[in-house]
């Protein structure tokens, strides 16, 4: 999987910035006496009619809008994949894509979705031995009835289940805890499920196994699972700090103390015997320490989610908590599905100009202004078609420079959403646990928020990044 990845880095962000996978040979394979031959223009096929590179491209972008659009609205409910698979097939059939480098993206993502779904399923199981409920218990006793110390609680829980089990169990399963939680004490929910939302992204840098988008970097990075945490961990500490200071100058109302506060609650809380899951959390450590493991010894991360999923489901099933459907299920297929087409849509975009129009706007350094430049760029793309397209388009682009610049797509991917609704799936997952708890979001408020913790965020982390490459090197 890292060969296949360095591979297209190698042909999308060399220093000539011309992407190999588009089939342009280079001079050196090219006879002496037919270098002044133009490579033939990327053509697509539809219905035995050969169509034009503009065609090509604009058939590719069009459907590239239709999936992200389907995937925020989701219309009659439907899943994501349900506009993204069909898209998928469309630009293989057409040719806007060839089925050799459609092989190839899938072929890529394989792995990184099995990681996504043992993760899945290890983070619901979790869920099922009450290791939610505990935490929910845990930020009733801790906040004691005080908002600001409920929001402080609420950042470290968030900050860490996001690291550990990914984004998408603070966002599925922390959020409901957090609601309930704030309802049980009275307090106003506003700040508290803001930072769900937040956290699910800015708190995703540390480790390769937070994020869908870290593992992708991670794969392109060629650095081990210890080294990655090593140099995202200040930017992840200067994110997370950043972040809680905006948030308490925003919601300085909302964190008053109101005189009706129920500090009751709290103290029932307190009083409340609370089953702690001892096994969930031992296997969730062991499982931590399998991902450092497999790392170090070259073995997809994969199979220690795997690991610590089958234990959590085979204890479940023996105990009557879940059903082999229920883990299925906890897979999220159609979600998987959704990642790989996806993926194969964004290469035909890729495949079709978009890595000529940006790789002129990528710089190839490791320096403080480059990196800069680099977590914008990927922030603003991410804002526009979305965080996980954004990081497939940008990855090859920033690889050729090393290590560094690929954090800062990652920076820039995973902190930058935070503007938009649409900027990442975990962000529109959350919009609708939120509706669900009869909670109104208004936009309005939602990117006011964005544009003051974007950039209080993204420009200490960028400058926390750069230090640990300094001190730290790769």
């Amino acid at each position: 999987m890292e060969y296949a990845v360095r591979e297209r880095a190698e042909g999308l962000g060399g220093d000539t910035r011309t992407p190999a996978h588009l089939g342009a040979p280079s001079s050196d394979s090219i006879p002496a006496n037919d270098r002044t031959t133009e490579p033939p223009k990327p053509t697509i096929t539809f219905q035995g009619r050969t169509l034009s590179s503009t065609l090509a491209t604009a058939l590719s972008a069009l459907l590239l809008v239709a999936v992200l659009a389907g995937a925020v609205i989701r219309p009659f409910g439907l899943p994501e994949a349900t506009v993204a698979v069909p898209a998928a097939g469309l630009v293989m059939a057409t040719g806007a894509i060839s089925l050799d480098h459609a092989r190839a993206e899938a072929e890529l993502l394989g792995p990184v979705v099995g990681f996504l779904a043992a993760v899945l399923v290890l983070a619901k199981l979790c869920d099922d031995e009450g290791l939610f409920r505990a935490c929910g218990a845990w930020l009733a006793r801790t906040s004691k009835g005080r908002p600001q110390r409920l929001l402080a609680a609420n950042f470290l829980l968030a900050s860490v289940i996001t690291a550990v089990l990914s984004l998408d169990a603070t966002v599925v399963l922390l959020t409901p805890v957090v609601f309930a939680t704030v309802a049980r004490l009275g307090a106003r929910p506003g700040p508290h499920v803001y930072a769900c939302a937040h956290l699910s992204n800015t708190a995703s840098l540390l480790l390769p196994v937070s994020n869908l988008t870290n593992l992708l970097a991670f794969t392109a990075s060629g650095l081990s699972f210890t080294r990655f945490a090593v140099l995202m961990g200040p930017a992840w500490v200067v994110a997370i700090a950043a972040e809680y200071l905006v948030f308490r100058r925003f919601f300085a109302e909302e964190l008053a103390e109101p005189s009706d506060l129920d500090g009751g609650s709290a103290d029932a809380a307190d009083s409340e015997p609370v089953d702690m899951p001892v096994f969930a959390l031992v296997t969730v450590a062991c499982t931590l320490a399998g991902f450092v493991v497999t790392s170090a010894v070259g073995i997809e991360p994969a199979w220690a989610a795997l690991a610590g999923a089958l234990v959590l489901a085979v204890r479940a099933l023996a105990h009557g908590r879940t059903t082999p459907l229920a883990v299925v299920r906890a897979t999220s297929l159609p979600f998987l599905a959704f990642v790989l087409a996806l993926g194969i849509v964004v290469r035909a975009v890729v495949d079709n100009g978009l890595s000529d129009a940006l790789g002129h706007l990528v710089p190839d350094s490791s320096s403080l202004l480059a990196l800069l430049g680099i977590a914008v760029l990927a922030a603003v793309l991410a804002n526009l078609i979305n965080n996980l397209p954004a990081v497939l388009v940008l990855l090859p682009l920033a690889a050729a420079a090393g290590p560094g610049p690929i954090l800062a797509v990652l920076l820039g991917v995973n902190i930058g959403p935070n503007l938009t609704y649409a900027g990442s799936l975990a962000t529109l997952l959350w919009r609708r646990i939120v509706h669900q708890h009869d909670h109104s979001v208004h936009l309005g408020e939602f990117t006011r928020l964005g544009l003051l913790t974007v950039p209080a965020t993204l420009i200490p982390a960028v400058v926390a990044l750069w230090l640990s490459l300094r001190v730290f090197g790769v």
